[in-house]
């Protein structure tokens, strides 16, 4: 199975973003793309035969969300993270991103805070700003190289009597933590006394390094009065984010009720019939691929560690325990984001996201995805390696 991650794949002219948007974003096309957070991996052979199955019926009309579908998300949380999800607690989502929309639209009104931790995915910026609610920065700390919560500063972000909201990112994206038990019943505790709703985004919830603690699903830990909503989705385990689908888990009626009622004045609750094929069959018979992944990325995650440590002065890198991203530290290069991006857009010619997108926190910082074949990562890394040895400013 290794071989298989290894083997590269021709992802110019399909349209893909990661790939075909370089020029757009980057100014020039032959970056080597380690930006977008999707994988340079074929997705799960089930996943495939489910689709062209699906294909082979020729009428790909208004489609029902199936039970065996529900079933699939119980069956997978129960059997990899030990959670029962009843039925009713599930509501079907067009994805995760609108979800924070639906989130801060539902349990928020106008001008109404909405609590994030910088630096963190750019839509939690943007689900908070589009939608005429107030962003409330609780940044994380980094001690030792390491990041984690300021729980007595989220304790007074949620003590505003503006405070109606927590977005959780668990695992976080960008800095790769996977929370421990004690920071999230911390938030709890902190929620529970402020009557804040949370929504936790585990969308990244499957993917936790082997040498690394075990995620912990926030809604396990939480009381059967706590205000939560949990996003999950098989989009980033399974490589298929462009099928566009995923799921809320919800055990409050009214809260659920309030969501629901979000998507049906946007007409969101139509779904296609290819995005639930794939989502079951991920669920259903994905395990062992995800297990070959993660080994995978694990030896990706130390070569890239190990290589930056010993050939690339001015960069730090924090060690992720979850996720398909690194969060490199610049800011001994001595540049500014403009200059950072600069150097390794037209220097190195390398296409990360600049860190600043990231929140003011993550200024001076650059964000890898290293869901590739090794030999890319050689040739980027080689590449930085070489513009940092010729600067000149």
């Amino acid at each position: 199975m290794p071989d298989f991650f290894d083997r590269p794949l021709q992802r110019e002219n399909t349209c893909s973003v990661k790939f075909d948007a370089r020029k757009a974003v980057f100014g020039r096309e032959d970056v080597v793309p380690l930006w977008v957070a999707d994988m340079d991996f074929p997705a799960p052979e089930a996943v495939t035969q489910a689709l062209a199955e699906r294909a082979r019926h020729p009428v790909y009309g208004y489609t029902l969300f199936p039970e065996s579908l529900y079933g699939s998300i119980i069956d997978w949380f129960k059997s990899h993270h030990d959670w029962t999800i009843e039925r009713d607690w599930l509501l079907m989502a067009p994805g995760v991103v609108p979800s924070l929309h639906a989130a801060a639209l539902a349990f928020a009104g106008e001008g109404e805070g909405v609590i994030i931790q910088p630096p963190v995915y750019p839509p939690f910026f943007s689900s908070i700003q589009k939608t005429g609610r107030l962003v409330i920065e609780n940044p994380l700390e980094q001690v030792n190289g390491r990041y984690q919560m300021n729980l007595g500063h989220l304790e007074a972000c949620a003590a505003r009597d503006d405070a109606r909201v927590l977005l959780l990112c668990s695992p976080h994206n960008p800095v790769g933590r996977v929370w421990s038990e004690s920071e999230l019943r911390a938030v709890l505790s902190i929620a529970r006394q402020h009557n804040l709703m949370v929504l936790s985004d585990e969308i990244h919830c499957d993917l936790i390094y082997p040498d690394k603690p075990a995620h912990h699903v926030l809604a396990r830990l939480a009381g059967q009065d706590d205000a939560l909503v949990t996003a999950v989705a098989p989009s980033k385990t399974f490589n298929m984010p462009g099928l566009g689908l995923s799921a809320l888990v919800v055990a409050n009626r009214s809260h659920r009720k309030a969501l629901k009622e979000v998507f049906d004045a946007m007409h969101m609750s139509q779904c296609n019939p290819f995005s639930i094929a794939g989502f079951e069959a991920g669920y259903r018979h994905g395990g062992p691929w995800l297990e070959q992944l993660m080994a995978y990325l694990q030896g990706n995650r130390d070569y890239v560690i190990d290589y930056v440590r010993q050939h690339l002065p001015g960069i730090a890198v924090t060690e992720p325990e979850g996720t398909y991203l690194l969060w490199l530290d610049c800011r001994s290069l001595g540049m500014d984001d403009s200059g950072l991006k600069h150097f390794f857009v037209h220097q190195a010619g390398i296409g990360l996201n600049p860190g600043n997108t990231f929140g003011e926190p993550g200024s001076g910082f650059m964000r890898m995805n290293i869901g590739c074949p090794r030999r890319t990562l050689e040739t980027a890394l080689e590449q930085i390696r070489q513009a940092m040895s010729t600067r000149t400013d």
